[in-house]
């Protein structure tokens, strides 16, 4: 038995695994994980050798870096959120602009970008402004289905925008590419798609109904301002800039110790008493899934990469027709989102990347148009992990398709936007400058 034929025998083994823990209504995770030791012990029996426990071991830590960001990262938010920060602004916004519309929308995708672009999950985005900005938009007028919608779209492109891209970070890792350059290839599309999602799906707004919209938001301390809010995020970017602009002479902290310094300024400066175990306590609970998957991943990598089932799928890729990969992008990637969630990276992106860069394609501006499509996925069955923890958070009560047919146009707009960053990303190299 050769190679290859040997490598697809394993994948299928690999699949029907996977199929069969998901028929058994096993969790995502451990779906993948179902895989990697079937695949394992495939290419035990096809090699002869044990189980290869030592690459179990090794795959499991391979995002373990990663992990340590998710978290801190969503600790420094829930701090922020249990000091009363983001109800401050949510009801300061209202108050300044709520006659203004397009002001209001514009302040609402900052609002929801910068959660999920610290922490690199739209989950996130969800649970600490995503209930905020819904109340908001539908004491404006829009029907529930329309709110949930802004909230999802904007809270996958938050989980795209910079500085942490989890579909990025995992693709340039298998590629041997630093994560870096990504910054405005990933913040111009997310903030222009964003707009254009809460514009053309708040086209038919009227002006908040004040009143309403301030009696269903929470209450904010008294003692609470604008400095208290802004103050973290300020030390959180001198600290990144720092190390940047003196190279040198600054200590490299690493983004968690960065992220617990936000934290621990916001706890200082809270003018509530905070429950910082309790919180911790809760921010893992929270994460457990998103740590979770990105164990089974890293397991689900090594193995595939041990087995030879990695190079069979980077060499079909690489041989497909340039426009059959390009036309075939916008189902590719949401739907290997919707199955692998954040494993797609790893698994499809990784040969795409390399296949694009040998055609002479820009890698850092292709992988961040990818990385707009990708959180898509995170809408469709199976999984539809966001979509379903938006029609939660939202209190959406009507059927979940209504929800899906509010996103379709706003979806395919960032679908042609992506796509083309992946065509013209030679041209669009430019913005790959830091």
């Amino acid at each position: 038995m050769n190679a290859t034929t040997s490598a697809g025998l394993i994948l299928a083994v690999m699949v029907a695994a996977y199929l069969a823990a998901k028929l058994l209504r096993i969790s995502t995770e451990l779906a993948m994980l179902a895989a990697a030791l079937a695949g394992a012990l495939a290419g035990a029996l096809a090699g002869g050798a044990g189980l290869p426990a030592r690459h179990i071991v090794e795959g499991a830590f391979t995002y373990f870096d990663i992990i340590l960001i998710f978290i801190t990262a969503t600790l420094f938010m829930n701090l922020l959120k249990e000091a009363g920060g983001v109800a401050f602004a949510v009801r300061r916004i209202l108050l300044r602009f709520h006659r203004r519309k397009a002001v209001l929308f514009f302040l609402f995708v900052l609002l929801l970008l910068i959660p999920g672009g610290l922490t690199g999950a739209g989950s996130v985005t969800v649970l600490i402004t995503g209930g905020l900005v819904a109340t908001v938009l539908q004491s404006m007028g829009l029907a529930k289905p329309r709110a949930a919608a802004i909230v999802f779209l904007c809270a996958g492109l938050s989980a795209a925008a910079p500085p942490v891209n989890l579909w990025a970070m995992l693709t340039a890792a298998g590629v041997n590419m630093p994560y870096v350059g990504f910054f405005l290839p990933l913040l111009v599309p997310c903030l222009l798609l964003a707009l254009a999602t809460i514009f053309i799906l708040g086209r038919k707004a009227k002006p908040a109904d004040l009143d309403k919209a301030l009696a269903e938001l929470p209450d904010a301390p008294a003692l609470m301002n604008w400095w208290r809010v802004a103050a973290p995020f300020v030390l959180f970017l001198f600290l990144v800039v720092a190390g940047r602009v003196w190279p040198f002479t600054f200590p490299i902290l690493g983004l968690p110790l960065m992220f617990v310094s936000a934290a621990a300024f916001t706890v200082i400066l809270s003018p509530r008493r905070l429950a910082v175990l309790d919180i911790s306590r809760r921010t893992v609970q929270q994460l457990l899934p998103l740590a979770g998957t990105l164990t089974c991943v890293g397991i689900l990598v090594q193995i595939m990469t041990l087995t030879g089932v990695r190079g069979l799928i980077a060499i079909s890729v690489v041989t497909l027709p340039l426009a059959a990969v390009l036309l075939t992008l916008s189902v590719v990637l949401p739907a290997s989102e919707a199955v692998l969630m954040w494993g797609a990276a790893p698994v499809l992106g990784v040969p795409l990347i390399l296949f694009f860069n040998t055609i002479g394609l820009n890698p850092v501006v292709a992988l961040s148009g990818m990385s707009v499509i990708w959180p898509l996925g995170d809408g469709l069955p199976p999984t539809a992990i966001i979509g379903r923890l938006t029609v939660e958070t939202t209190g959406l009560k009507e059927p979940y398709g209504r929800f899906l047919k509010e996103c379709l146009v706003p979806a395919l707009l960032i679908i042609l936007a992506g796509t083309l960053m992946v065509v013209f990303s030679k041209e669009l190299s430019f913005l790959a400058i830091f």
